[in-house]
């Protein structure tokens, strides 16, 4: 009996899955039609709502198939057993529905960032002028935000960008928001940029300015960790770009084909800084569009429910959809991808650098998941301001004054430029 159960269920997940693709075709199919005859593709919010429709449906059916009870999931008598990230149905599904007015951006952004209706980048293009610099020690971000500023004539030492983004040396991260910080102090110009594209990239490359991106690393097997590196040019003929990277080679030695670059790119919502002069904005906002409101994470959000479709268990697309969703004010629907991201076991020092979770879960009233999860990384190392940071907030929400003040101290300590921290201690003292 259990065998045809099984046969049974696995029919109906193959049938609905079926009429799945044959929609999800339809729809996709219509609007390519549409925007070939020149008409008005509206967005993709419809075909985002079908495809939550279908997932529903799937979820619905693979649902019905309950494992045995000698499943390592669950207990002797079928009841789930509590774990200290949620399990996958610990939490209800989310359909993803567009119910929030700051999602509703300009389509025609959403649908075709800039990269994609201007012609074709060149077959290959190189940023000429500019110099490697080896990182010292836990120093990728100085290093190669100093390395971009010479494509642009500063000499600005590694040194001097690391006193002005990391004064504590034993800083674990530097955020994309300083960098953008310490390059405006110069009079040079930048911005923090997501949901990009490879297109958009060579664009740049192609008229010399050099692109800083964040990217997952792993020097060695198992040993992850968030990486800049300087993008100086990009080959169609060998399908690659290379790159200057403080850690690995001197010169433009680090190639990285196109879909391993982007694999990598992925895990940071594909972040970008187009480092140039304020002579070139014009032709930065040609290419990168301009970086107006949430417009820029409406699109990061679509990109990752596209990617979802095909690759349900992608956490990477998972965690972009959570940041996007927080960004954008979808607050219930980021943590439910942020608790569907650490489901599917997240990288160890994910949350050394990226935040999400912890806005989504302040804002939905989860301290605990907070707490937890700071906790956890402070345990790991002391030098994350952004740990201490978000467990000061936690103490904060639920009445714990004295120890959110020395949390947001000890956020000082590891970093005192950190205004957020002085901000909250700041209230609290008052």
């Amino acid at each position: 009996m259990e065998t045809q159960s099984r046969m049974r269920a696995s029919w109906s997940i193959a049938r609905v899955a079926m009429v799945g693709l044959v929609l999800m075709g339809s729809v996709i199919a219509g609007a390519a039609i549409m925007t070939a005859l020149g008409l008005h593709v509206p967005g993709t919010r419809t075909i985002e709502a079908v495809t939550s429709l279908i997932l529903a449906r799937f979820r619905t059916v693979e649902a019905s198939f309950v494992p045995p009870p000698d499943s390592d999931r669950q207990g002797p008598t079928g009841q789930l057993i509590p774990s200290e990230t949620p399990t996958r149905d610990a939490v209800p599904e989310c359909t993803f529905e567009c119910n929030s007015e700051a999602a509703k951006a300009d389509e025609t952004e959403i649908i075709a960032p800039p990269s994609q209706v201007l012609p074709p980048p060149p077959s290959a293009g190189r940023v000429k002028s500019a110099t490697h610099i080896w990182q010292t020690w836990n120093n990728c971000g100085p290093a190669t935000i100093t390395m971009a500023l010479t494509v642009v004539g500063r000499a600005e030492t590694q040194k001097s960008a690391a006193s002005f983004l990391k004064p504590n040396p034993n800083d674990k991260n530097v955020d994309p928001s300083e960098m953008v910080r310490y390059v405006r102090s110069l009079g040079v110009r930048t911005e923090w940029r997501v949901a990009g594209d490879l297109t958009t990239l060579k664009r740049l490359l192609a008229e010399g300015i050099p692109v800083v991106v964040e990217v997952g690393f792993e020097p060695t097997p198992g040993d992850w960790m968030g990486h800049y590196r300087l993008l100086v040019a990009y080959d169609d003929v060998a399908g690659r770009f290379m790159a200057f990277d403080s850690y690995l080679a001197p010169g433009i030695n680090v190639a990285q084909p196109y879909a391993e670059f982007d694999g990598n790119w992925k895990a940071f919502n594909r972040t970008y800084l187009p480092i140039y002069l304020p002579e070139q904005a014009d032709t930065v906002e040609q290419i990168a569009g301009r970086l107006e409101g949430v417009g820029q994470f409406v699109r990061a959000a679509s990109l990752a429910q596209r990617e979802l479709v095909s690759q349900p268990e992608d956490k990477f697309a998972w965690f972009n959809l959570g940041t996007s969703f927080i960004e954008i004010g979808r607050v219930p629907e980021a943590v439910q991808a942020f608790d569907q991201a650490r489901r599917l076991k997240l990288p160890r020092r994910m949350l050394w650098y990226q935040f999400g979770p912890y806005e989504a879960y302040l804002a939905a009233g989860r301290i605990t998941d907070v707490v937890s999860l700071a906790s956890t990384i402070i345990s790991e190392t002391t030098e994350l301001e952004e740990s201490h940071y978000y467990l000061g907030r936690a103490y904060k929400a639920s009445g714990q004054v004295d120890d959110a003040r020395a949390s947001f101290k000890r956020a000082l300590d590891a970093n005192p430029s950190n205004d957020a921290a002085k901000r909250e201690l700041a209230a609290l003292t008052r």
